[in-house]
């Protein structure tokens, strides 16, 4: 993606709990239709770059700016209202509502007048889903409600995606067929950061990947060049 404009920088960023400080200016950009893989092990900051980014954690520090917008003050809905959308690890899905019904939730009109995403165009790229449109999230597996909650998010029509440990707790066949669906998704253009600890996993989508160790980043680049280094 070089030579592509960013529409998130994130500059000098930085976060505490309380009084413990967790990220240390942490700085990355991401270009239209680039996946970048946040990697590192438990504990590095991953989840919580990407909670600051989407404003669940205010920033003590640095800024975010999105579509060269300043949206580091904002609030969660006003970040997802300009085009960044967040599916967390633990999901957050209605699990007393369908699949069909949870996507409703989640329905917004596409930007710039195109077609967006849909429940049809979604079932295409989560073929698990449209097997059980009518099925209650509660009936659902583990996997299966990962890809719900994805979809659901995509509903929204986002320009980006923030994905948290896409690939965590989810048997192989599952994983398999996650990176699946995210190849169809970077296939259609959509700009992705997703946490991942799964090297096989995050090397098989991301452009780049930007690795963070005790909150601060060490490492920006190519995938291929952390093969030889113990950081997974």
């Amino acid at each position: 993606m070089t030579g592509a404009a960013p529409i998130l920088r994130v500059d000098r960023l930085c976060a505490a709990y309380g009084l413990a400080q967790v990220l240390f200016e942490v700085s990355f950009t991401l270009a239209r239709g680039e996946t970048i893989a946040l990697t590192g092990r438990n504990g590095a900051g991953k989840t919580t770059t990407l909670k600051t980014i989407m404003g669940l954690l205010r920033a003590s520090g640095g800024s975010v700016s999105f579509l060269d917008e300043d949206v580091t003050r904002l609030k969660p809905f006003e970040i997802a209202r300009r085009g960044l959308g967040y599916a967390p690890e633990d999901r957050r899905i209605f699990t007393d509502l369908t699949v069909d019904e949870n996507l409703e939730v989640g329905r917004r009109a596409a930007r710039g007048g195109g077609a967006g995403f849909t429940p049809d165009v979604l079932f295409e790229i989560f073929p698990n889903l449209a097997e059980m449109r009518h099925r209650r999230a509660s009936a659902m597996s583990g996997g299966e409600q990962q890809m719900l909650a994805i979809a659901r998010t995509l509903m929204g029509n986002p320009v980006a995606l923030l994905l948290d440990e896409p690939s965590e707790g989810l048997a192989p066949v599952i994983v398999d067929q996650m990176a699946e669906a995210l190849l169809r998704l970077k296939a259609q253009g959509l700009s992705m950061v997703l946490s991942e600890q799964n090297a096989e996993f995050a090397a098989a989508i991301a452009d780049r990947a930007v690795l963070l160790e005790k909150g601060a980043v060490r490492f920006v680049g190519p995938l291929g060049d952390l093969a030889s280094a113990d950081w997974f």
